[in-house]
């Protein structure tokens, strides 16, 4: 059975996430190891719309200490509210990974609208041999590092929903009329093989919203695994959101994992169903 880590955040965040790291049996990176944080916006004035550069700096921190050698890339791109070089700067990142490469470790940061275009072999949903940054045609696995938020088409952005940074164009709702295709397509496209949620303070909306103190920490080797856990966590049905269900019928994940360490239903939030959400986001 799939398995998904839950546990209560206790300490800093590093301690407890190698605690999920060794409920889960450990883990392998593979090199180069491509992180995709969920970087939405230049300004996150609520505190938890970006992913915060600790969460990434636990995750690289453990890769480098299974293997130092390992090339680190940590990939955005731009979109309607960000231009993704700004917001590694802002944030931390960029002084981080010039931090780290001084000290000897390969890390990159990279902006995906800014990567050469190569076409893709792939028929999906929605992509026709799409074109898409050139980089991704050598990445074996992807950590998805995502937050704990609902959205008005998709009811929550978790795992799956952050694969949609991967599109290079900065005006990306041009794709959001097909955005259940869409994400199905990237998840089949680029497998997640580590996908973690810092679900410590959640958000009402993607960007702007009510903040929802939640405290946990949800880490697993299936995107569909962990969404369906975080979605429970959250309130709502994994299986009323699109988007789960048909990953999970391309064998992205079970949407009801064996759930490991503390059990869901203690550390339950209500999060209040998006008011903008159109029908066709429910099954």
């Amino acid at each position: 059975m799939d398995k998904v880590v839950l546990l209560r955040c206790k300490g800093s965040f590093d301690e407890t996430f190698r605690a999920a790291v060794d409920l889960l049996g450990g883990y392998e990176p593979s090199s180069p190891f491509v992180i995709k944080p969920n970087l939405c916006t230049g300004n996150d004035h609520t505190g938890c719309a970006n992913v915060k550069l600790e969460v990434v700096e636990s995750l690289v921190s453990y890769v480098l200490d299974r293997d130092p050698s390992a090339v680190i890339r940590i990939m955005e791109s731009d979109s309607m509210s960000k231009y993704a070089d700004k917001v590694f700067e802002r944030y931390g990142y960029r002084a981080y990974a010039d931090k780290l490469s001084a000290e000897g470790a390969s890390i990159e940061l990279m902006n995906l609208s800014k990567s050469p275009l190569a076409r893709f072999s792939f028929r999906g949903d929605y992509f026709n041999n799409p074109e898409l940054p050139d980089v991704l045609s050598n990445v074996e696995d992807i950590a998805s590092i995502a937050l704990a938020k609902t959205h008005s088409l998709t009811m929550i952005t978790g795992a799956l929903k952050n694969m949609f940074g991967l599109l290079p164009r900065k005006d990306q709702a041009f794709y959001h009329p097909s955005i259940h295709e869409v994400i199905l397509d990237l998840n089949r496209m680029f497998r997640s093989g580590l996908c973690l949620i810092d679900a410590r303070v959640g958000l009402e909306g993607v960007i702007s919203g009510n903040p929802k103190k939640v405290g946990c920490l949800i880490l697993g080797t299936n995107p569909v695994s962990v969404d369906s856990t975080m979605a429970r966590v959250m309130g709502f049905d994994p299986e009323r959101i699109r988007h789960i269900v048909e990953a999970s019928n391309h064998g992205l994940g079970s949407m009801d994992p064996e759930v490991l360490g503390d059990d869901v239903e203690p550390l339950s939030v209500r999060f209040r169903r998006p008011s903008g959400l159109k029908d066709n986001a429910l099954i």
